[in-house]
């Protein structure tokens, strides 16, 4: 049996290439490799590699030329990638095209990159460049970016809930209108009936009033005609029978003449109001259907400028610890003052404390009643005090409840207090529990750790700032319409509703403020984190005059900003 074939190296070194072809050299031929076959890795001549073609297992591979390759002599090409192409799911994704930065399989780069100069197989655009794939970079992009579609997947969830729930109560909208125009139609319909019931009542009398007239017509004629027939010989007596009879016979003829002109039943018609049919015909609905933005357009409060000044006073035994602050219909701000166990009124311009009320406990919220009356949760005697400042300000009442008091709100003449972790109450200002919101309606826990409340005019929203998790929003009946709980706002401790009704929330982790709408959606953030700064306490604000107000940590100082 013959041996393998020795190849002559003399042969080889007849010329200098920088790569052979690879079946010429296992044929002891020194001819220089002009293709690359990726998937076979070796280097073929002109001729070679037409023959490398014809074979039926190799039809299928990757030829390039050797400038598209480049190899470094003596290492390896970096393996292939594996990606499918999805346009073209039997090839690789394994071409660069570095004019349109983008990347695909030969076809793609055949069809769309067939005028690029520079397209390269990846695996040696890899091994020949110092081309660092930032990985993490992008990653880290995706992610941001994966987030932010998360949330616009969650704004198109609560559009389409909120499009059901529109489509729902105009539904309900239609069927009442519908029933608003049955029961005028019914009503309608019952004045036509008593109209006629009137009319034919009145000729049915007319009917009995002549028949009664005929009935004593007849009864006369017969009387006189019966005295008449039983007449004796007493002239005088049939001469009175004769006159009696002619009495009645010339009634008789009267009453039937007179009725000869007269039809004994009117004749009565109905003419239906032909219009309202016309009307309804032309009518293709009950009503216009019109698109509209879901909501008005809410403009983010814009800083303009701000200054601080000093609350405290001299009866003041310790550093301000300013934890709420609300604003009066007259400008006045009323700030309740933790540390120093005071309510305190500033001036509305000068900002200076023009009176000031001492309580028995640290206040926390305050909100306002009326004109001239606030209300003030005080933690450490579980209750909440009325506050009259038509005067000189003074405790007028208070509510004691069962638990520690930290969060309060008013609307509709009811107070919402909240506990200091997961319970919500409604109350009557004479001290009534009325509702507990703590559960959902599968029984979960709504809150964890309340700090303060906000409630809508018409009290059909709860606003609930929850250190553990955001902002929590809630219908009047205790349900959740909508929740913020995100890195934006961490440790939210303060919620305050403006006169437009946008939400105000401050966040003591983030130390931020950001500005809702009134169904909880994110419009902005308002003040930006500032580490130089001690952590936001409480925010307010007086669109009027165009102020915020902003307290912060152990500070003596309000900030009031323009906006």
């Amino acid at each position: 049996m013959a041996s393998g074939k020795q190849i002559d190296t003399d042969i080889l070194s007849d010329a200098i290439f920088d790569v052979l072809c690879s079946m010429c050299k296992n044929k002891g031929k020194n001819t220089e490799g002009e293709k690359f076959c990726v998937d076979c890795k070796d280097y073929f001549c002109i001729a070679c590699v037409q023959v490398h073609g014809q074979v039926p297992l190799c039809a299928d591979h990757k030829v390039l030329d050797k400038s598209q390759v480049k190899s470094v002599t003596g290492k390896g090409l970096p393996r292939a990638p594996t990606e499918r192409c999805d346009r073209h799911s039997h090839k690789h994704i394994d071409m660069y095209c570095q004019n349109h930065d983008n990347v695909g399989c030969s076809t793609c780069m055949a069809v769309d990159h067939r005028l690029c100069k520079d397209t390269f197989y990846i695996p040696a655009f890899i091994q020949n460049n110092t081309y660092q794939v930032a990985s993490r970079q992008i990653q880290t992009k995706l992610e941001e970016i994966a987030k932010t579609l998360a949330k616009q997947a969650d704004r198109f969830k609560k559009d389409k809930q909120r499009l059901l729930k529109r489509k729902a109560e105009i539904l309900a909208d239609i069927r009442k209108f519908r029933q608003e125009i049955n029961d005028h139609l019914d009503k309608l319909e019952k004045s036509s009936i008593d109209e006629i019931e009137y009319k034919v009542k009145s000729l049915e009398d007319k009917v009995e009033d002549g028949l009664k007239q005929l009935q004593t017509n007849k009864s006369r004629i017969t009387s006189a005609n019966d005295k008449l027939a039983s007449s004796n010989t007493n002239k005088a007596e049939v001469f009175v029978h004769v006159k009696m009879a002619e009495d009645a016979a010339n009634v008789a003829n009267k009453y039937l003449e007179d009725a000869k002109f007269k039809s004994n039943v009117e004749h009565i018609d109905f003419q239906p109001d032909r219009t309202i049919l016309t009307q309804l015909k032309q009518k293709k609905t009950l009503g216009i259907l019109s698109e509209k933005p879901t909501k008005t357009s809410v403009n983010l409060f814009q800083i303009k400028g701000n200054q601080l000044y000093n609350v405290k006073v001299k009866s003041d035994k310790t550093n301000c610890h300013i934890t709420s602050a609300c604003c009066m219909e007259d400008g006045t701000i009323i700030l309740a003052d933790y540390n120093n166990k005071k309510l305190k009124r500033l001036h509305s311009h000068n900002y200076t404390v023009t009176d000031y009320c001492d309580l028995h406990g640290g206040p926390l919220q305050v909100c306002m009643i009326n004109n001239t009356q606030v209300a003030v949760t005080v933690k450490s005697q579980k209750s909440v005090h009325f506050i009259s400042f038509s005067g000189k300000m003074k405790t007028t009442d208070k509510i004691k409840t069962d638990f520690e008091c930290h969060g309060l709100a008013y609307a509709n003449n009811n107070l919402y207090i909240s506990d200091d972790k997961t319970s919500v109450y409604m109350y009557t200002l004479s001290g009534r529990k009325l509702k507990q919101f703590s559960k959902d309606q599968s029984g979960h826990t709504l809150f964890s750790d309340i700090r303060r409340l906000a409630v809508s005019k018409d009290a059909t929203r709860i606003y609930v700032a929850d250190y553990d998790n955001g902002l929590i929003v809630l219908d009047n009946n205790g349900q959740v319409i909508t929740s913020f709980n995100d890195i934006q706002l961490e440790g939210a401790n303060c919620c305050y509703l403006s006169e437009a009704g946008t939400v105000l929330v401050s966040g003591k982790v983030s130390n931020n403020v950001l500005q809702f709408t009134s169904d909880g959606e994110l419009i902005g953030e308002i003040i930006k984190a500032d580490s130089r700064k001690r952590q936001i306490r409480s925010v307010c604000s007086n669109q009027q005059m165009t102020k915020m107000y902003i307290s912060r940590y152990g500070s003596d100082n309000i900030e009031v900003y323009d906006i």
